[in-house]
């Protein structure tokens, strides 16, 4: 498998790592990984008592907010995100190139 990799400004090799999910059971909502990110590829969703995406909050009473992946298109690979990130929810893979 070949993988996209691309060279820092100071000529080392690095290999992008792009969001593919977030493992909604352990997100605490926290919102650190939205204000890490600049390009818009989170948002939070409320979930009910059943883990549940709830559309329309008004109508149900939601247990908490969970992080999701609205954007994944617009991520760039810089993995700040899961720097941040006090529960290591984000999944990251490298883009493959075949």
């Amino acid at each position: 498998m070949a993988v996209l990799t691309a060279r820092t400004f100071g000529g080392k090799t690095w290999t992008p790592q792009f969001i593919q999910d977030i493992k909604i059971a352990t997100c605490l909502g926290c919102g650190r990984c939205f204000k890490a990110c600049g390009r818009g590829v989170m948002e939070l969703k409320p979930v009910n008592e059943h883990g549940e995406f709830i559309e329309d909050e008004d109508e149900e009473e939601s247990l908490r907010k969970v992080m999701t992946v609205a954007n994944a298109d617009n991520c760039i690979g810089c993995e700040a995100c899961i720097r941040v990130c006090p529960k290591n929810c984000h999944v990251h893979a490298p883009l493959d190139v075949n």
